[in-house]
């Protein structure tokens, strides 16, 4: 599933290239019809992101709201305008470009209240300004719950997903199976600050990067990482492998239904 990263990325190009202008809205595999019908030819005030949500703003109209899931994706492209292929829930055409949304788990359209209901649910996002980390401390210091479990809940913390999980838990040495009351408020700052730090280059650069550069493969003398995903982590889907800093192997378990990563003696429970 994307991480927010992703989100915020799409949010700031779908506003550079189609916000502002009107945009002809449509949805081929006709399952967003009537809501498309009733967006086509409007302007798009806006695009933004809230975690794993996407939202695009129009005004009186409502915001269709988007979220992924596992499987959705967004392609876009330079006009002219080709035929769609496969199943195409919603095509936006702007002024320059046009995006095809395939496989979401959600593509609706929403009036206000609906959108703050669904921030409402949603617990502090990193890649917000309006972001107040303290929310998600308030929930983390009462929690019996494991830390590695209180980072995946989005009520909890918006955005971050399994790779952030894993890898700002191995930046800060801790056992992903901590419970969140352990924790003291000084690393948790510290790990909120990481992660901001983190997820904006991740925007940037469009993948998860969280090697320092002393351990890039360039400095270290080895092969780089060769996953789909892209980036260079510490412990994220390497299991089996020596750990780039001590050489432990990482160990890798299921944790609520999602493979968990990390170095057993750079996170001693």
């Amino acid at each position: 599933m994307p991480e927010g990263h992703t989100l915020h990325r799409l949010a700031r190009l779908h506003q550079r290239r189609y916000a502002g202008g009107p945009v002809a809205v449509s949805s081929p595999q006709g399952r967003f019809a009537a809501e498309a019908g009733k967006l086509d030819g409007q302007v798009l005030v806006s695009a933004e992101a809230y975690g794993k949500h996407l939202f695009h703003h129009y005004g009186p109209l409502g915001t269709v709201h988007v979220h992924l899931g596992l499987y959705g994706t967004f392609g876009e492209a330079p006009l002219p305008e080709t035929a769609p292929v496969g199943q195409v829930r919603m095509r936006l055409v702007g002024r320059t470009h046009w995006t095809d949304l395939r496989g979401p788990t959600r593509c609706e359209l929403l009036d206000p209240a609906q959108v703050d209901a669904i921030k409402a649910r949603l617990g502090p996002d990193p890649l917000r300004r309006d972001a107040k980390p303290d929310r998600a401390w308030e929930r983390i210091s009462r929690s019996r719950t494991t830390i590695a479990a209180l980072l995946m809940d989005q009520a909890v913390l918006a955005g971050v997903g399994n790779v952030y999980r894993a890898e700002v838990l191995f930046r800060h040495g801790i056992s992903p199976m901590v419970p969140g009351r352990s924790l003291d408020r000084a690393l948790w700052d510290a790990m909120w600050a990481d992660l901001v730090t983190l997820m904006r280059a991740g925007v940037r650069v469009g993948r998860i990067d969280t090697v320092a550069p002393e351990h890039l493969p360039a400095a270290m003398g080895r092969a780089p990482r060769e996953d789909r995903h892209g980036g260079e982590v510490y412990v994220y889907r390497r299991a089996g492998m020596p750990c780039l800093i001590c050489g432990t192997p990482v160990a890798q378990k299921e944790l609520a239904a999602r493979n968990l990563y990390w170095c057993p003696a750079c996170q001693p429970a």
